[in-house]
Formats: C-alpha cells, structure tokens, sequence
C-alpha cells in the first residue's frame, strides 16, 4: 500500500523529537556550500580527463544537469517532510515501507563503506609526508576522532563542516582566480596556454564517445554527497529554509566547483599528462603554473576533503540508520539516543567503516573488491527512488497541502521523466563498460535482496 497522505508519518519531525536541533543556519549554509566540494572531485576526475580528455568539461555538465534535478525534486520532498531519513523516508510514504527500506539501507552500506575509503585515502597523504608511519594507525585515529565528535553533539558535526567547507572553498575559489588569470595570460611567470590543450593531442574529444561515455560515469558518482544537506536540515532550527536556500544555490554552485574547476584544469594542462592521474588535476595544474608551494598546499586541502567526507558521511549514515528504527526498518538498538545524538547508530556506522578497511588488507583481491562493486551503482538506485517519490508525493501536496511546497520541480513532471530517462541512460551505458558492468550487477543483487526482504517485512506487518 502506498503512502501519499500529507499526515505525519515516522519519519518526520513529529517522529523525529529525540534528536536535537543544534545546527545553524550557518552550519547549514556552509554544509550546502562545501557539500558540493567532495572527495571525488579533488580524487576521483583525474582518472575521469585521463579517459575523456578535454571533453570532461561536457561529461561534468551533462552529469551536473542531472544532479540538479534530482536535488530540485529532493529539496521539494525535503522542505515539505523534513525528515533525518530524507529520500528514505519519502520513499516510504510514496511507494511504501518496502521501497523506504531498500533506499536506506543500501544507502547506509555505501556512507558506511565510503567512510573507510576516504579514512584510506586521507592515511596516503598523511604516510606520503611521515614515510614510515603505519596507514592503519591513521585511519583509526581519523576514525575515533570523528566518531567522538558525532558522539557528542550534532552541533559539532556542523562545526567541524562549518571550517573543513570554508577551507574547501576559499580553495577552490583561489584555484580558479589563478587559473583564469593564467589563462589570461595576466599571471605573473605565466603564459597564456590558448586552446592548445583543447584541440591538440587528439582534441577535444581524443577517445571518441567511447572515452566521454567512460568520463560522463566518473563524473556521476563525482557528484555523491549532496543528499548530506537534507539529512542535516531535520536537525536544523529552521528546516524548511534551510533546504529551500541549499536547493536553489546548487545550480551555480555546481557549475561554478565542478564544471569550472575542469574546464580550467583542461585548459591549463596537456590532459594525457601523467601528472594529473598521479598528483591528481588540481595539484598537477598549480605545479604546471610553477607557484612554490602551491601543490603541497592543495594536498592539504584534498586531506581535509577527505576528513570533511569522512565526518559527513559517519554523520549521515548514523542519521539514516536512527530514521530506519524509527519507522519500524531496523534493530531497535540502533534507535537509542542520548543527549539527542544516536549514539549507538554512530558507533556502528564507524565500525562497520573501520571493518571495511580491515578487508582492504586482510582480503584485498575478493572481498574488498566485491563491496566497491556492490556500492558502485547505489547513488543511482537512490536517484530512481527520489524520482519516482517526487512523482507520487507532489501530486499529493498539491491536492491536499499545497502550502508545503516551499520548493517546486521545474517544469514538473517533464523535467522528472527527463531525469529518470537520464538515470537510466546511465545504466545502460554502465551495462555496456566492463569495468562499470560488474557494478551495475553487483549492486543491483544487493538492491533486490534488500526490497525482497523489505517487502517480505512490509507483508508480514500487514498480516498482524
């Protein structure tokens, strides 16, 4: 049975009293802001330009075309049912139990397992400056500073955001300052590069679709991490303005971080430069401008990219999981709060974070490989659930609480057939790479065992 009735269901605010509301609009504004600057695009788009070329600048606005969308119809959702379970618990109340279940839970294996990525990657750039020192040990530290920090209180999970996301941007604005003005030609020790990099070394599209189809997939699960703002707002003192101001700034948001940032790193270097897979593009474009020290600096932004996601994702994925409990989705354990903080959810997302680092060295050639690949595809499983619940719920606000609707989907519903033509797009494409095709049914057998086991749920709550 679906749910499309504007009463509260668990979920919402009303279900949602326990947790504390001890984020600000600051906090919020600058967790909007810096959410948009991941972790992968500071690691994961050289690998993305090396495929595509010049020609990543089309795949990141194709892609961002996209995210846009899917944030407009969950900023809509999000600002009418401020909920610690978002897209989850929008997916409940439009397509039912079994659809809120499948959503967030695959959603909180992916945060999970991102959140030991990130603690490994940060742990390289740390050994890379203390040769000698063990990886393991940082990530744990990493670990246990941020799982304090989520034990404690929300409103330090939106301070550490608040700094890790104005360092992030005043980086990313002053890289793009000094890009622009060398391509200019007006940076002092610099010439002006034309568009030589652009249409040489095979032009602008050097691997043919074949290589734009491989960077318009990159730059796809790039854009992971949006979805942390409307988590967050439930927690907020004012939700709905909250959503409402991150939804309508992502636009330029992602098209001044992400579009941007690679048509400048394009432009400023040869894009089948070893450097920019090995360094990575940011740093292999400031050492190409010859600034002293300039690399060495943007790695310490890229750490605290890194960090910043870390915090973000243990914070999201315990809020995922309190919300699941709270609709009946999950052990009641994970449920419990203190001080308006679900510990126990916290404690077991970084566990399960830090377990999945120990398989990247006790089994890292089967079991670490087949749970990147069972997350691979998961953002666009949860972009199909907001879609499809953006669809129901929004013919249901209108009939029965158009007030709510602080935030409207464009052009509604062509634009939202548009995006889920997109995702599935998408999929097919990813059917079509090797590498992408292993993802797509990895996690695809972890999306129909989880909605079979929450429709088997949903069934059996329906017979009592």
């Amino acid at each position: 049975m679906s749910r499309t009735t504007h009463d509260p269901a668990p979920g919402t605010p009303d279900a949602d009293v326990s947790l504390s509301h001890g984020l600000k609009q600051r906090h919020l504004s600058m967790i909007a802001l810096g959410g948009v600057i991941g972790a992968g695009l500071f690691v994961g788009s050289g690998a993305g330009i090396a495929a595509a070329g010049p020609s990543i600048v089309v795949a990141y606005a194709v892609s961002g075309l996209l995210v846009m969308l899917v944030m407009r119809m969950l900023g809509e959702m999000s600002a009418a049912y401020p909920s610690s379970g978002s897209f989850s618990a929008h997916a409940e109340r439009a397509i039912g139990p079994w659809a809120g279940f499948t959503a967030g839970w695959s959603f909180w294996v992916l945060l999970c397992t991102a959140v030991g990525l990130e603690g490994i990657g940060a742990a390289k750039i740390v050994t890379g400056w203390l040769p000698g020192t063990p990886e393991w040990a940082w990530v744990a530290l990493f670990m246990v500073a941020f799982c304090a920090a989520n034990l404690a209180a929300v409103k330090n999970f939106g301070e550490f955001e608040f700094w890790f996301a104005a360092l992030k941007v005043g980086a990313i604005t002053l890289f793009l300052v000094l890009g622009v003005l060398a391509i200019a030609g007006v940076l002092p020790g610099t010439d002006s590069p034309g568009l030589t990099n652009l249409t040489g070394e095979g032009g602008f599209l050097p691997n043919g679709s074949e290589g734009l189809v491989i960077g318009l997939l990159a730059s796809v699960f790039a854009y992971g991490g949006l979805e942390t703002v409307t988590i967050a707002a439930a927690e907020s003192q004012d939700p709905v303005r909250g959503v409402a101001s991150a939804v309508r700034t992502a636009m330029w948001r992602i098209a001044l971080f992400y579009i941007g940032s690679m048509a400048v790193i394009v432009t400023l270097v040869p894009w089948d430069s070893k450097a920019v897979v090995e360094k990575g593009p940011y740093v292999a474009a400031l050492d190409h401008l010859g600034i002293p020290g300039a690399g060495q600096l943007m790695n310490v932004v890229v750490l605290v990219a890194l960090l910043s996601a870390m915090n973000a994702n243990i914070y999201g994925s315990s809020r995922i999981a309190y919300s699941l409990v709270e609709r009946g989705q999950g052990p009641k354990a994970l449920g419990r709060v203190s001080g308006g903080v679900p510990r126990t959810a916290v404690l077991a997302s970084s566990v399960f974070g830090f377990v999945c680092v120990l398989l990247s060295y006790w089994r890292p050639d089967d079991v670490f490989p087949w749970l990147l690949n069972m997350i691979g595809a998961v953002i666009l499983v949860v972009w199909i659930f907001i879609a499809v619940s953006q669809l129901r719920l929004r013919r249901a606000l209108e009939r029965e609480a158009p007030e709510k609707l602080a935030v409207r989907m464009w052009a509604f519903p062509v634009l939202t057939w548009v995006a889920l033509a997109g995702m599935l797009a998408i999929f097919i494409l990813m059917a079509r790479e090797p590498d992408t095709r292993v993802q797509l049914y990895s996690t695809g057998g972890m999306t129909l065992f989880l909605a079979a086991v929450g429709y088997g749920r949903q069934r059996a709550r329906a017979r009592r």
